[in-house]
């Protein structure tokens, strides 16, 4: 992969790292994991779902923070399967120092460190399996065989990047969601909402975390 498509890292404020590509921080470093529990782990209703075989999809894997908190909240022997695309990877020495701000998280991902260092993007984390999609989700996505159980949303803000929210996008992931399948994001962006309506899902929206007033969540009509 080009230098040109790979994630650009900034540091600020003690620790968080901004894409500069798009000018919008990877997490809270005060609450990253608390509002990716609250976000994308409750909002699609897990790990109470969580089964043998469960599939989470997700568009935006940045830290890997989301898929290594499932990780620690799905506690079964058995596999279940997590899928990202990610357009913008970023380096795992950064992911590394990122994720410092997480011990919680930390401490379960060298296997994922590893294998990223490596180049790998298909590795296994606890008892997730994981596979990490490079390139542009709207390319991406269409090409994917894989139907999804639950969605996490989680693009750079929709007024940053709004490639990864448009209505097309937005209605292949409704076509990779299983029957009664959900998604959670961040945003309560009015055109996000619309769009994800219009591709078939019942959107509702969510108080958000901390400060943020209200998130959004849906499951396939």
């Amino acid at each position: 992969m080009s230098d040109d498509q790979r994630a650009t890292i900034e540091w600020r404020d003690g620790g968080i790292p901004v894409s500069t590509r798009f000018d919008d921080p990877y997490f809270s470093l005060a609450s990253g994991l608390d509002e990716t529990r609250h976000v994308f782990l409750a909002g699609n209703d897990l790990p109470a779902r969580l089964r043998e075989g469960f599939h989470v999809a997700e568009l935006g894997f940045g830290t890997g923070l989301n898929m290594l908190a499932l990780a620690l909240a799905w506690q079964g022997s058995e596999a279940i399967r997590f899928t990202s695309f990610e357009g913008f990877p970023m380096e795992a020495t950064d992911i590394d120092t990122a994720l410092t701000a997480f011990p919680e998280a930390r401490a379960i991902a060298d296997p994922f460190l590893r294998a990223w260092a490596e180049g790998a993007r298909k590795f296994r984390v606890g008892a997730v399996e994981v596979e990490v999609i490079e390139g542009d989700a709207r390319t991406a996505l269409p090409l994917w065989q894989g139907r999804a159980d639950a969605w996490f949303l989680d693009g750079f803000s929709p007024a940053k990047n709004p490639e990864l929210w448009g209505p097309d996008l937005m209605e292949q992931v409704a076509r990779h969601t299983a029957p009664q399948g959900t998604f959670a994001t961040y945003t309560a962006a009015g055109h996000v909402r619309r769009s994800l309506a219009e591709a078939g899902f019942d959107v509702t929206r969510a108080p958000g975390h901390g400060r943020k007033r209200h998130m959004s969540k849906g499951t396939l009509a």
